[in-house]
């Protein structure tokens, strides 16, 4: 054997017994910094914090930052609870973020609520999954802002939202807790909310959202309701959206577990409702939740129009609410 070849034989020899060494049963895979253009992995990969932007609420006397994350692992949902691997600083580390992380994109999981006058502050959002450490700094930057209310490009407005069916109405990120039921270990609790969507979209810019949403399974839980009068009702009500039929579903409440010791066991987590562009016309969208464990739960409501999850990445529009649910 020449010199060349020994050389590569005893280079390519230590190359195997480093990934041997790296790769050797029982093993721990060394912690390192997640990089966001890797492929996806079944399981074992880091989540990503994600700051999605900022701007006022509703009364304009307070700004409202709003984050979700980014899961990249297809099929590995992880419960981290707050603490050293799930903190926000300063002044931390509960901002009212998730302890159960889905997979995939999660948009405008949570807001933070803060003073016009917050200024340049910045708070950071750490994450520690599967031994990977993935962070996000966040401030008033300049071109994060957006109008939560209303989209100027196509004169779009988030769904809006109650919890009794004469209640007030909400829209937009969430603030605090929408509403606080109570229930027992394994019995369904019910869950409730009314929806209804601003028809206010440009000429030609519904038709064009709508394309992206195609008929679904059908939805028996959801009654139509003009003013005081009740159009539909029982398991088939006037606003569902059946399958292969038209028009296409313009509102959609996905229900989320957001926190809690136990599991969340959903009897629709997706609702698909229509109101065929009509503001008048408000839908009651019905489920119920079973809970494994006792123990205070914070689900969330996340409801789209026909933008879609995260706006079709504009950020606007869409209402999200945060529930307590006690269970004994």
């Amino acid at each position: 054997m020449s010199s060349r070849r020994r050389v590569m034989a005893s280079l390519v020899a230590t190359i195997a017994a480093g990934i041997w060494a790296i790769a050797a049963p029982g093993q721990a895979q060394l912690p390192r910094p997640p990089l966001v253009l890797e492929p996806v992995g079944v399981r074992g990969e880091a989540i990503f914090p994600a700051f999605e932007g900022w701007g006022p609420d509703k009364t304009g006397e307070n700004l409202l930052l709003l984050l979700g994350y980014y899961n990249r692992n297809k099929s590995q949902e992880l419960v981290i609870p707050i603490g050293p691997d799930n903190r926000i600083e300063p002044d931390g580390p509960d901002y009212g973020q998730p302890t159960y992380f889905y997979t995939g994109r999660q948009h405008g999981v949570f807001a933070i609520k803060v003073p016009k006058d917050f200024g340049n502050k910045r708070l950071t959002w750490t994450l520690t999954a599967n031994g990977q450490t993935s962070t996000v700094s966040f401030w008033l930057n300049p071109p994060y802002w957006i109008n939560y209310f209303y989209h100027p490009a196509n004169g779009n407005e988030p769904p809006l939202v109650r919890f009794a069916r004469n209640g007030p109405t909400m829209s937009g990120p969430p603030v605090g807790i929408a509403q606080t039921l109570s229930g027992t270990v394994g019995q369904p609790v019910p869950l409730s909310l009314w929806a209804s969507d601003p028809p206010t979209l440009k000429e030609g810019a519904e038709a064009e959202l709508r394309a992206r949403t195609a008929p679904t399974k059908p939805n028996p839980a959801s009654v139509a309701i003009v003013g005081d009068q009740v159009i539909g009702g029982g398991a088939t009500g006037t606003g569902a959206s059946t399958a292969g039929s038209s028009p296409s579903p313009d509102v959609t409440v996905n229900w989320r577990k957001h926190r809690g010791p136990g599991e969340v066991t959903f009897a629709q987590a997706q609702i698909l409702l229509v109101t065929k562009g009509d503001q008048k016309v408000i839908l009651e969208a019905s489920t119920t939740a079973t809970f494994s464990a006792p123990g205070e739960y914070v689900l969330r409501a996340q409801v789209n129009d026909t933008s879609g999850d995260g706006g079709g990445g504009e950020q606007c529009c869409w209402t999200t609410a945060h529930v307590r649910v006690n269970v004994k």
